[in-house]
């Protein structure tokens, strides 16, 4: 299983798929992967049609009210058109459904420092410590959460 895991990702990687898809951090095992609306708005989502992705993910989201991977994007597509209330509400309901989201995690940790929040972005970051050992989404966080306590230091 494990190497599937690692083949599927040097896939990705080879095919230049964007950090966005790398860094979502899935963990609904029933979003579906066909031509669905998830997969149109994982490829809006991609191409940074936040508007496009909003529709498609609400539409998702009706079908499955567990889908913590929609939840997700919708709220990232709303923080990416700088609404952030929305996007919050939306990543509070993914961490509802998976607590240890690592998608929702980042992204809400992100969403906090835009909001001048740190300690909320550093209690996201304590559990992507937990949930993960090295991954894609605790990275991005330590290095958001570092140029954050850095800003404005630089002369």
């Amino acid at each position: 299983m494990r190497l599937a895991i690692v083949r599927i990702a040097a896939v990705a990687l080879l095919a230049g798929w964007g950090t966005v898809a790398l860094a979502m951090g899935s963990s609904t095992p029933e979003t579906p992967k066909a031509d669905s609306d998830y997969t149109k708005a994982e490829k809006a989502i991609k191409a940074q049609d936040y508007k496009g992705a909003i529709p498609l993910l609400e539409q998702v989201v009706a079908k499955q009210p567990k889908n913590a991977d929609a939840f997700n994007y919708l709220g990232y597509a709303h923080r990416k058109l700088g609404e952030k209330e929305k996007a919050q509400t939306y990543y509070e309901t993914a961490l509802d459904i998976d607590p240890n989201h690592l998608g929702a995690n980042e992204y809400m940790g992100e969403l906090y420092l835009e909001m001048d929040n740190l300690q909320g972005a550093e209690t996201r970051m304590a559990v992507l410590d937990k949930a993960c050992r090295n991954c894609i989404e605790k990275r991005e966080l330590r290095d958001a959460i570092d140029k954050f306590k850095n800003k404005g230091k630089a002369s």
